[in-house]
């Protein structure tokens, strides 16, 4: 019935869109998110977020819930999500505007920050993460909306990973951290160390609680709670793409720890679901967000409904009563006081604001003339950054302006004024991953070029192809590429809104390190004068047959 009415709705919807289009309305259309759980009849329909927000966890807060995942090198890191009902959200901020090290400057491809914890404790809001090459960070604030505390270092170590703190009845504080292998040569672990009574500090060296070598390999990403007098630690094991969720409990903090299997794919096709938080709505009810890995478009986020039977949890639906849940596909959301509008995290952007959406990550620390949106009002410019040293290909690019992919299936457009652009350089729509392609302009000393590029395992260091060249008609270049199932993209130009052309073959997205696709922007050069692009309307709409592309600004 859910798969049946999602479709009707999207085939409304994009006959709106076609009517909006001939009457001239394509931004109206556009506000409808390419992926929305919400049904609009009560029920949600999983993944509630289509999006890499990888290792997720949630904490209950004044009526609210937030969000955090793991950010690895993009920056603005830590997202933070906001919703009432734990089925629409919307991105409200980062907790980490720039990664505190200058080795972030350049690309880290999988490092940074890993599996964060966020808690609310006596009024402020507190997160958690493991930077496995250094240790464990903490920041903190009393408005998550607002600023966050400098990062303070919890626990300085090599692979100390996933950790997560629990604020004990008696005001002892604990934290739960797992380990990685490629740094600490061991994993399967779970340790707990006792904090200082701020939380901000390890005073003591720990003690293993659990050895999952025999029958839960590869346990981390715990979570840690306490209810009716028992301590929980719920982990992830099994691998990421076909792993399973486990709870452990004990009666003492320092264990020993009993331990079940509670959630896992069972007869469904959601592989891998596990690694997550636990939160409670307002009516008493219980609830889970994990995520699934969906390969390129990353770790997408889904809500299990969750209940307690003899002390243990059991997660999504039980068909046989054994206690270990499967994944629900469409539920009836949790309860609320009042009526929550549907909504999803924001993908578009017409560059009219003073910053840049919050949707919106570097591949490392920014520098300031990367971009401004003061410039040329209503657009966004971008200056050619310089390739860095040693440059091979945009593997090791820092200026990458990317976001994650939003849904299965979408399409994304913008408009590039190219007029700016030196000889050297190029500018372009991205769809970038461990393989990359884009569709831009290029200019050499013949003139202004449309051009379509792939790089397949750029990580190995591997060169660009060049799929197609076109002389460019003109400097104002609409660019769009159309994601579909599968994560396979095609692209296409127009210019004077003529037909749309497409450019190269079909490009099959591929995650990047640890993290989905992302689709977005670049500008850059080589040598000689800083020249750049100019871009209207970043666009991510549903897909249609004929989808509405950017309208130009002169």
């Amino acid at each position: 019935m859910h798969r049946f009415a999602t479709i009707v709705l999207v085939s409304a919807f994009c006959l709106m869109q076609s009517l909006a289009t001939v009457a001239g309305e394509i931004e109206t259309a556009s506000a409808q998110p390419p992926w929305l759980p919400d049904n609009g009849d009560g029920t949600y329909a999983n993944p509630v977020l289509y999006a890499d927000y990888s290792d997720p966890d949630v904490v209950a807060a004044d009526g609210r819930y937030y969000l955090t995942a793991s950010s690895f090198n993009c920056v603005p890191g830590l997202p933070i999500l906001e919703s009432e009902d734990l089925v629409n959200w919307q991105i409200v901020n980062h907790a980490l505007p720039r990664l505190d090290d200058e080795a972030f400057d350049a690309p880290q491809h999988g490092k940074g920050v890993w599996a964060p914890s966020i808690r609310f404790h006596d009024g402020w809001f507190y997160i958690y993460w493991g930077d496995p090459d250094r240790g464990i960070y903490m920041v903190r604030t009393q408005d998550p909306r607002g600023p966050w505390s400098a990062p303070t270092l919890v626990k300085k170590a090599h692979g100390n990973i996933d950790p997560c703190p629990l604020w004990d009845d008696d005001g002892r504080v604990y934290m739960v951290h797992a380990f990685a292998h490629s740094r600490a040569g061991v994993n399967s672990l779970l340790t707990v160390v006792e904090l200082s009574p701020d939380g901000s500090k390890a005073i003591d060296k720990g003690w293993i609680v659990f050895d999952g070598h025999a029958d839960h390999p590869t346990i981390e990403g715990p979570k840690f709670y306490k209810r009716n007098g028992y301590y929980y630690i719920f982990a992830p094991a099994g691998g990421v793409a076909t792993g399973w969720q486990l709870v452990l409990r004990s009666r003492d903090v320092r264990g020993p720890y009993e331990v079940r299997k509670v959630l896992a794919q069972g007869e469904t096709e959601i592989n891998g679901p596990h690694q997550g938080g636990w939160v409670d709505a307002p009516d008493g009810s219980s609830w889970f967000l994990h995520f699934q890995d969906a390969g390129p478009y990353g770790r997408i986020v889904h809500l299990q409904p969750m209940r307690w039977v003899d002390d243990w949890p059991v997660m999504g639906e039980d068909p046989d009563g054994d206690g270990v849940g499967q994944p629900v596909a469409v539920l009836a959301k949790p309860a609320t006081a009042k009526s929550v509008q549907a909504c999803a995290p924001a993908v578009s952007d017409d560059f009219t604001g003073s910053q840049l959406g919050l949707q919106w990550q570097w591949h490392a620390n920014p520098q300031g003339d990367w971009a401004t949106l003061a410039t040329r009002p209503g657009w966004l410019r971008m200056t050619a950054a310089r390739q860095p040293v040693g440059f091979r290909n945009l593997w090791d690019a820092p200026y990458l302006l990317l976001q994650k992919f939003p849904a299965r299936e979408f399409v994304a457009s913008c408009s590039l004024d190219g007029r700016g652009l030196q000889v050297g350089e190029t500018a372009g729509l991205l769809v970038m991953g461990q393989d990359y392609a884009y569709l831009g302009l290029h200019r050499s000393s013949d003139g202004l070029t449309i051009v379509r590029r792939t790089c397949r395992n750029a990580e190995s260091g591997s060169g660009e192809t060049t799929d197609a060249v076109v002389s460019a008609a003109a400097e104002l270049l609409e660019c769009r590429a159309e994601v579909a199932a599968d994560a396979q993209c095609r692209f296409s130009y127009r210019v004077a809104k003529g037909e749309w052309q497409p450019l190269g073959p079909v490009f099959p997205a591929r995650e990047g390190k640890w993290i989905g696709a992302k689709v977005g922007l670049f500008c850059q050069g080589t040598a000689g004068p800083v020249g750049h692009v100019d871009v209207d309307q970043f666009l991510i709409e549903r897909m249609c047959s004929e989808s509405a592309p950017a309208q130009v600004r002169n």
